[in-house]
This record gives structure tokens, C-alpha cells and sequence, in this order.
């Protein structure tokens, strides 16, 4: 694909975002995540209190307010800080079929928004669609684990596997930025496997790439400005009072599901320009086909 090519590609993907309310979709997918999100780090932490490592979920939640803006995570905390310490152990036995309900349910809304962005209507029955959301959840679920531990062990861990395997400093310290590559790569493959296994249509998996890539940056810097403008010009907290924090996380919220729309607008139109260049590749195999015949 050209670079002239690409840039029409995503011109048009910002007019679609107008023409499929992508910014009203992002505020309805927010809601969706907003319910999904507590249930998921409740319980986390009680898979986590099973380490034996102390201190380990606040560790995981200090590691996660790298990429959310402190105004939203004091939400998190607060609400966390009620229910984990009286109803930790209830929620794995009780709670846990409730939580993969209200995660699949965000997940089946990410399909319907994804088949919006591609034009498509979703033939597929219900229990197929949940039980593909309840996969997606899983699934998403499981990279996000792994992208946090890389995250948690930081740096320190490039001079204990140094130690260990009695390898050169400088494998401790290329570790550093390669464990930020490694999250950010495992994002990627997180949204990829999405933007190919969610929609209706299914593109070949190197197709989603770029969309993949314009997401998770996107997401990134929508999600440190947003650190920047909560920090130091927008007061939620003087305006909304104790919804404060709950107003900046739905922002964020709705900001990231944005970006994820927005890869999904780009793939869908390099997805069109494919088919429209393999129709007219095809039209013009028939009119050769039928000039040699008449000739």
C-alpha cells in the first residue's frame, strides 16, 4: 500500500467516524467497560492474594496508573477500598459468574460497535456472539495479566535473570526499555486479535495490523493528555463534588474506546479498498477473457 493510498484511507476513516456517531458509540461502549472494569481488578485481587508476595494487588494498581489519569484512579481506589476488604472471598464463589456476565456483555457490545465500523450486519445467532465475547474476555483477560506482570517485575528483573544466567550488564540494561516494548507489543496483539476475531468480517490476521498500531498510539497519547488537562486545567472535582473522579475515569473511558474505534474505521477502509481493487482486477481479467474470445 502507498503512503498516498494510506492517507486516504484514513481521511476516510475520519469521515466515517462523523458518519457512524463513533464518538456517541465510544460514550455507550464506556458504560459498558465502566461496569465490567470493577468486577475484572476485584477479582484480580483475589486471584493475586493467593501469591505469596505482599502488598502484590496495590502493586498491580500502582502499576495500571501508569496509563490512567490520577483523577479516575482515585475512583478505582475508593471503590476497591469498600468492597475488596469486606467481600474478598464472596466475590471469587459468588460474584465471579456475575463479573463474567457484565464482561462478556462489553465485549458484545465492542462486536455490534466493530460491525458498525465495517458496514455489516451481524447474521450470527446469539449464543454465538456471547459466547465469542466470553472468549474475547478470556483472552484479553489473560495478555492483560501478562502485560502487567512484565510491567510489575520492571527493570530490577534485568539484573536478577543478569545474575542468574551470569550474562553481561548489558542485557540488564536493555531490559529497561525492551520490558516497555514488550507491554506495549502485547497491546497491540491484544487489539489485532480483536479487530480480526470480533467482526463479522473476517480480514486476514495482517490486515488488522495498522489499525492495531494507530489504536494503541492513539490510545497512549489521548490517554497521557488527558493526564495532563485532568492535572492542570480541568477541576471535576470543584464542578461534579464526590463524582468527580467517577466523571474523569467515564472520560477516559470513552477516549479509549475512541482510539479502538478509530483503528477499526482505518482496517475497515483498507478492508474496501482491497475488495474494490480485487473487483476491478477481476473486471479486467473478464474483459481480456472476452476480448480473446472475440478475437
Amino acid at each position: 500500500m502507498t503512503w498516498a493510498a494510506a492517507k486516504k484511507s484514513f481521511a476516510n476513516a475520519i469521515r466515517n467516524v462523523e458518519d457512524h456517531h463513533t464518538i456517541q458509540v465510544s460514550a455507550a461502549l464506556s458504560y459498558y467497560f465502566f461496569l465490567a472494569v470493577f468486577p475484572v481488578l476485584i477479582v484480580l485481587s483475589v486471584l493475586l492474594s493467593w501469591v505469596p508476595v505482599p502488598d502484590l494487588f496495590n502493586w498491580a494498581l500502582g502499576t495500571i496508573a501508569r496509563v490512567v489519569p490520577p483523577q479516575a484512579m482515585t475512583t478505582v481506589y475508593s471503590v476497591l477500598d469498600g468492597v475488596i476488604t469486606s467481600h474478598r472471598r464472596t466475590w471469587l464463589s459468588v460474584g465471579m459468574l456475575g463479573m463474567l456476565w457484565v464482561a462478556s456483555s462489553s465485549f458484545d457490545a465492542l462486536i455490534e460497535a466493530l460491525n458498525i465500523a465495517y458496514d455489516i450486519r451481524d447474521k450470527r445467532p446469539f449464543w454465538k456472539t456471547r459466547l465469542l465475547a466470553f472468549g474475547l474476555g478470556a483472552m484479553c483477560g489473560f495478555l492483560f495479566l501478562i502485560g502487567l506482570l512484565v510491567v510489575m517485575v520492571g527493570p530490577r528483573f534485568g539484573d536478577w535473570i543478569a545474575a542468574k544466567l551470569q550474562a553481561p550488564r548489558l542485557l540488564a540494561s536493555l531490559w529497561g526499555p525492551l520490558h516497555w516494548m514488550l507491554a506495549v507489543a502485547l497491546t497491540i496483539l491484544a487489539v489485532e486479535l480483536l479487530y480480526f476475531l470480533a467482526p463479522c468480517e473476517k480480514p486476514k490476521f495482517v490486515h488488522t495490523l495498522p489499525g492495531s498500531f494507530i489504536t494503541v498510539g492513539a490510545w497512549l497519547g489521548l490517554s497521557t493528555l488527558l493526564g495532563i488537562y485532568f492535572r492542570h486545567f480541568a477541576n471535576y472535582s470543584r464542578v461534579y463534588g464526590t463524582l468527580g473522579g467517577f466523571i474523569a475515569f467515564m472520560t477516559w473511558l470513552q477516549w479509549t474506546s475512541f482510539a479502538f474505534l478509530l483503528g477499526a474505521e482505518f482496517n475497515a477502509e483498507l478492508s474496501k479498498r482491497r475488495r474494490e481493487k480485487a473487483s476491478g482486477n477481476n473486471r479486467s481479467a473478464v474483459r481480456e477473457a472476452s476480448a480473446r474470445r472475440v478475437a
